[in-house]
C-alpha cells in the first residue's frame, strides 16, 4: 500500500493500487446507521470487489448491559469477535482495510477494536464507499467465498476508562463528548434515559472532523479544532452515546498525531445510571 502505516486512513486510490499488490488487504464493510436500515442492505447492492460484510451490532458489540453497565455496544467477547475476524479472513499478517458509507463513523469501531485487540496494520478508507465510487473504481454485488484467518485477538493493546475513570477524567484531563451538540447541551435524547453530558466534558461533535465529501480534514485543521477544545498538556479520553462514534472521534485525533482513551459505556452507560450526576448546559459544567 503506497499510503504509510503511519498513517490510519488510506485513499480509494492506494487502496486500488495495494489490493493488486502481492499483499492485498482483507477488506471489510462496516456500513451502518443508527436506527437502520440495515447496512447488509447496501452491501447486497453493491460493495468493494472481495469485501466480507461486518454487522456492527453483533459482529462488532456484546449485547446491551444492564442499566448502568456496559450501554448499548458494550466491548465485543475478544473470543467470539476473533472467531468472526478470522470468518472474514483476517491474519496477522495481512493488513484490514474497513469502510462505510462515506463518513467513517461506523469503520471507525472496526479500526479501533482491531487496534485494540492487537492487528498491526489496519487502515480507514477516507471517504468509505462514496469515495470509491467517486473514483470510478469498481463494484460488484457478488459475495465472496468464505475465508479462513488466524488472527487472534489479545485485547487490551489501546486504553480504556470505565465510568469513574470518565468522571475523574473531566476534573483532570480533557474529556471530549463525540455526540451532536444539541444532545451534549440536553436540548434533546433521543435514544438515551436522560439528557445532557457527563459534567466537565467539552462538546466536540464528531461530524466537525469531516468535509461536505465525508473525508477527514487535513492533519493539521484537525490538530488546530483539537487545541482549541483544550488538547495538548491534558490527556485526552473520549465518549459518545455507545462508544461508536467516539471512535471516530479517536481516529480523528490520530490523523492529528493526538492518543486518546476511550470510555466504551459512554452516555448510554452514564445516563442509565441514576447515582452518576448529569449536566445540562452549553458549558462542561
Amino acid at each position: 500500500m503506497t499510503t504509510s502505516y503511519d498513517s490510519p486512513l488510506v485513499s480509494a486510490a492506494s487502496l486500488s493500487e495495494a489490493l493488486a499488490s502481492s499483499r492485498p488487504p482483507v477488506l471489510l464493510d462496516v456500513r451502518w446507521q443508527l436506527g437502520g436500515p440495515p447496512g447488509i442492505e447496501d452491501y447486497a447492492l453493491g460493495h468493494l470487489p472481495g469485501a466480507h460484510f461486518v454487522a456492527l451490532d453483533t459482529d462488532l458489540a456484546a449485547p446491551a448491559g444492564p442499566p448502568g453497565r456496559g450501554g448499548r455496544h458494550p466491548l465485543p467477547d475478544p473470543e467470539e469477535f476473533g472467531a468472526a475476524l478470522r470468518r472474514f479472513g483476517v491474519r496477522a499478517d495481512r493488513p484490514v482495510v474497513v469502510y462505510d458509507g462515506a463518513t467513517s463513523m461506523a469503520a471507525a469501531r472496526a479500526w479501533w477494536l482491531l487496534r485494540w485487540a492487537g492487528h498491526p496494520e489496519v487502515r480507514v478508507l477516507d471517504g468509505g464507499f462514496a469515495a470509491w465510487q467517486a473514483a470510478g473504481l469498481p463494484v460488484t454485488a457478488e459475495v465472496p467465498a468464505p475465508e479462513e484467518g488466524d488472527f487472534k485477538p489479545v485485547p487490551g493493546q489501546l486504553p480504556t476508562v470505565d465510568g469513574d475513570g470518565a468522571a475523574a477524567w473531566a476534573r483532570s484531563g480533557l474529556l471530549l463528548d463525540a455526540r451532536a451538540g444539541e444532545r451534549y447541551r440536553g436540548e434533546t435524547e433521543p435514544i438515551d434515559p436522560r439528557a445532557g453530558h457527563v459534567p466537565g466534558a467539552v462538546s466536540a461533535p464528531t461530524t466537525e472532523n469531516v468535509g461536505p465529501d465525508g473525508r477527514f480534514r487535513p492533519a493539521a485543521e484537525l490538530a488546530e479544532r483539537f487545541r482549541a477544545l483544550g488538547a495538548g498538556e491534558p490527556e485526552i479520553a473520549v465518549y459518545c452515546g455507545s462508544g461508536v462514534t467516539a471512535a471516530h472521534q479517536i481516529l480523528a485525533l490520530a490523523v492529528a498525531g493526538l492518543p486518546a482513551t476511550l470510555y466504551p459505556g459512554s452516555w448510554s452507560e452514564w445516563s442509565s445510571d441514576e447515582s452518576r450526576p448529569v449536566a445540562v448546559t452549553d458549558q462542561p459544567g
